[in-house]
């Protein structure tokens, strides 16, 4: 019996999970009336007017991720973590139903979105699980640039792509030697992609079709 796939635990995952197929077909939809003006070069929109247009939208990772960030986390004997891109809390739900079965520690969240940090807040607490998570509100290179538990055991990257690179350098210096380093949608960030799989401190391999795994082997 784990934290995660017992009740009340279990039970607020199944229904975020209903949640974020509702709305992100819903978001599908609308998405694709966004006129040929509101999007770059490559026709994707900018990111900030992207997670703008997804404050209802869960933007989920998938089951098979949701699990395996629970397995990682536990494995590791995770104690700190830190989450970039919180949104309405499935990931932070598996990381903080782990830190639980691992005796504890704390997962501090990132989520640009108010409404949507908010949201998780509520969730985690239904979950029994809030105590052991701080959701900051903002712009991740600014709340997750102070008073983080350290060293960091995890760091799971699903906020905004192109800044994927730049909130890990950040965290670098926090990373205990072992640390895992998970970032989902990761071939949206070939610069992320190529920092970890190019610098010798870090063994870096996909797993499935969009996930990432880096273990930093400093220390």
């Amino acid at each position: 019996m784990t934290t995660l796939t017992t009740s009340p635990a279990a039970d607020v995952l199944e229904r975020l999970f209903a949640d974020a197929v509702r709305t992100g077909e819903a978001f599908r939809a609308r998405m694709a009336r966004t006129p040929a003006e509101g999007r770059d070069a490559r026709g994707s929109v900018d990111s900030r007017a992207f997670y703008a247009a997804a404050k209802d939208t869960h933007l989920a990772v998938s089951r098979d991720t949701a699990r395996l960030l629970y397995v990682l986390a536990r494995s590791r004997g995770a104690r700190r973590v830190v989450e970039f891109g919180t949104s309405f809390g499935v990931s932070t739900l598996c990381l903080a139903a782990a830190l639980r079965d691992n005796g504890g520690g704390t997962l501090v969240g990132s989520e640009y979105e108010p409404t949507k940090a908010e949201a998780a807040r509520r969730n985690l607490a239904d979950a029994g699980l809030a105590d052991l998570v701080e959701v900051r509100e903002g712009d991740a290179l600014e709340s997750l640039a102070h008073d983080l538990p350290g060293p960091v055991d995890l760091v799971l990257l699903d906020g905004a792509k192109d800044v994927y690179l730049d909130v890990l350098r950040l965290l670098e210096p926090r990373l205990a030697p072992g640390a895992l380093v998970v970032a989902d949608n990761a071939d949206r960030s070939p610069e992320f992609l190529a920092h970890v799989r190019g610098d010798a401190r870090y063994v870096s391999s996909a797993v499935g079709d969009d996930v990432e795994v880096a273990v930093y082997t400093v220390g």
